[in-house]
């Protein structure tokens, strides 16, 4: 009996959509794989299945989809804490939090809050008179900061301002923290999050986890782990280790197959729009004086990539605002280093087309102009460049690469792809309509190659497919977001069968 896990020889009558699609006979056909591959592709019924058959029964075939930025461990865990998304102001968020369940650590987590547009502020004395004595942390949507109440300082070793709360690096501190849990709870919570992406055809991330990733995976790996494709990032402070162990981007850990390899090395240049950090040309409305912050000297951000580049290793720079888009490009252009700029955020118009000039893909997150939208309106009214510019990047030659950036937004890139090309959600008109891409570059994007170099439904490919209830270039917003998985296959492998 076909099932999870089984090995599938031919995939009869399905309907191939997006890259390569247009290669394929018209009408239903079946894929014939072999040796994790695609060997190929028939008018339903002219050539006999062979093996394992798996009944597409009229779906719709795209390639694997990808999820370019994802922090593992912290979205994994998101189950067990509090979701703050619906909180309304400081005093709500905090009212919620004193109601929280304690985990078992003695703490209260919640996350997903976001400050930008409450008309309160949070504070260290409203936090302490609802949570009292049990240490409480909660985590902005976008991970740059957390309040925390008294208990939590002190826990932390930490020293507390009237506001109680931490920005950047600290804030990193406490989230590499409270995600330092026992290793078998957090690879069972781990497996739950990769079984969940599968459902929903994919089959890769990249794990941005601010730790030390490699022991992790090979852990998982050695326990089974195969469920996903998985490349892990390492941060400055373990880049000395990677290169002394030898890690080099694209190289398989040892032992587990070739689904787990060495990543990037990520540098987060600067904050975030939510906690207001994020690196401005302007100032951030209705704050004379803040245009954000950049976390780490240019010469500094300069050297690590250039180190990183010598040992083969390709470079993920987290930018948001323009000063911080611009530096990095003039980064990658000095050490000629490979790899992404993570977010894009904020890029002036001069730099769009740089990003092509300089092979440098566009790591992007479509959920976020959503999220975002209101702060963007309301926060960034008085800067010059262009926010959240898809099709402007697009339209540059630039290889767009979409991901979640999971917990800060869902791991579905159903929904990446929905905002991506509709720029609306809820019921709301588009924003910003001028920048919405295609849904053919949307879901190309959303593959392993991005943009410009797409993973192909064509002989040869690697079968990494996904079968799916409609097809993702004619679906309406709506119709996107609700897309139903039936199958997802690894190298021929089932992940997911419905």
């Amino acid at each position: 009996m076909i099932g999870p896990g089984s090995r599938v020889d031919t995939v009869v009558g399905g309907r191939l959509t997006g890259p390569g699609a247009h290669l394929a006979p018209a009408g239903p056909v079946d894929l014939f794989l072999s040796g994790g591959r695609i060997v190929d592709i028939a008018p339903t019924g002219a050539l006999r299945p062979r093996g394992e058959v798996l009944d597409a029964d009229g779906a719709f075939v795209v390639p694997g989809l990808w999820d370019h930025h994802v922090h593992v461990m912290q979205w994994s865990l998101v189950a067990q804490r509090q979701n703050l998304d619906i909180a309304e102001s400081a005093a709500h968020a905090a009212e919620i939090m004193a109601w929280a369940p304690v985990l078992s650590d003695g703490r209260r987590v919640g996350t997903g809050f976001r400050d930008g547009l409450w008309a309160d502020a949070p504070s260290l004395s409203l936090l302490d008179a609802a949570t009292g004595a049990v240490p409480t942390y909660l985590i902005n949507s976008d991970v740059h900061s957390v309040w925390m109440n008294s208990a939590a300082f002190e826990r932390e070793a930490m020293a507390a301002d009237e506001t109680g709360v931490v920005r950047e690096e600290p804030a990193f501190e406490v989230s590499r923290r409270l995600n330092d849990v026992d290793p078998a709870v957090g690879d069972a919570a781990v497996q739950a999050m990769a079984a969940d992406a599968a459902s929903r055809g994919v089959v890769g991330i990249i794990d941005l986890d601010m730790a030390w990733n490699a022991s992790a995976w090979e852990r998982r790996a050695a326990s089974g782990f195969d469920t996903l494709r998985v490349d892990f990032g390492v941060y400055p402070e373990h880049l000395q280790r990677a290169m002394e162990a030898g890690l080099r981007s694209g190289d398989p850990v040892a032992g587990e197959g070739g689904l787990i390899r060495m990543g990037p090395l990520k540098i987060i240049t600067d904050g975030s729009l939510g906690t207001r950090t994020a690196a401005c040309s302007h100032h951030y409305t209705g704050e004379p004086g803040n245009t954000g912050v950049l976390n780490y000297p240019l010469d500094t951000v300069r050297d690590l990539m250039a180190r990183a580049t010598g040992a083969g290793i390709t470079c993920a720079i987290h930018a948001i605002g323009d000063v911080a888009n611009t530096a990095a490009l003039d980064a990658f252009a000095v050490t000629g280093a490979t790899g992404t700029i993570e977010h894009a955020q904020l890029v002036a118009h001069r730099d769009l087309a740089r990003f092509a000039r300089l092979g440098v893909a566009a790591s992007v997150q479509p959920e976020h102009a959503l999220d975002d939208r209101d702060m963007t309106d309301a926060m960034w009214r008085d800067q010059t460049a262009l926010a959240y510019p898809l099709r402007s990047l697009a339209d540059a030659g630039a290889n767009l690469r979409f991901g979640s950036d999971a917990p800060v937004a869902r791991l579905d890139p159903w929904a990446a792809m929905a905002s991506a090309v509709h720029r609306s959600r809820d019921g709301r008109d588009p924003w910003q309509p001028d920048q919405r891409v295609d849904a053919a570059t949307a879901l190309a994007a959303s593959t392993r190659g991005g943009s410009t170099s797409a993973s192909s439904l064509a002989p040869g490919a690697v079968a990494d497919l996904a079968l799916c209830d409609r097809d993702p270039l004619t679906a309406d917003e709506w119709e996107m977001r609700a897309t139903v998985v039936s199958a997802t296959l690894l190298s021929g492998r089932l992940t997911h069968l419905a």
